[in-house]
């Protein structure tokens, strides 16, 4: 007994999963078939170093010989779900796509959002520049009219002394030519 059950653990373990599904599934396959499918048939290979290699072979659709195996009949086993059951999915459905609708929608708000602080902070940035760039024009205007100012004001000065150099140069000659004449 002991030696069937190792000798069973033992081919369990080197039998794919597949083949085990199939073996369960289908009481006679041929020998080194692995599976029989409806349109396809699954044969191990030699076992190789690097693994388990398997053959598929895939059948036409319009194959109706009688050797071909009938389809698996797992659907058989399933029940008809019931119409509560059908409902359930249905408002879980739509649970989930409200849920997504929602999460989309946070995140086209928030992405709305973002725009409007980058938006709102190059504007800030934009009105800093022009403030700084009239303050800037402004300063630059008050000195600039203020050295015109000074400019005339100097220029006035000078004036000024030549006149009043001129008017001396005049008196003076005129006493010259008095006293010489």
């Amino acid at each position: 007994m002991a030696s069937t059950v190792s000798a069973y653990s033992e081919k369990l373990m080197e039998m794919s999963v597949l083949s085990l599904i199939c073996s369960c599934l289908h009481s006679k396959p041929h020998p080194q078939t692995l599976g029989l499918f409806e349109d396809m048939e699954v044969k191990s290979l030699n076992k190789r170093i690097s693994g388990q290699a398997f053959e598929v072979i895939l059948k036409s659709p319009t194959d109706l010989s009688p050797d071909r195996p009938q389809s698996l009949s797992l659907a058989a086993h399933k029940k008809e779900p019931s119409l509560g059951e059908l409902q359930k999915k249905l408002e879980a459905a739509e649970e989930r796509r409200r849920s997504q609708e929602k999460q989309i929608l946070k995140q086209l708000a928030e992405k709305r959002e973002h725009e409007k602080e980058v938006l709102n902070k190059a504007q800030e940035v934009n009105n800093n520049y022009s403030k700084m760039a009239e303050e800037k024009l402004n300063h630059k205007m008050e000195v600039s009219s203020e050295n015109r100012t000074a400019r005339l004001s100097a220029l006035k000065q000078r004036m000024r002394e030549k006149e009043l150099h001129a008017a001396e140069v005049r008196r003076n000659k005129e006493l010259q030519s008095d006293l010489s004449g």
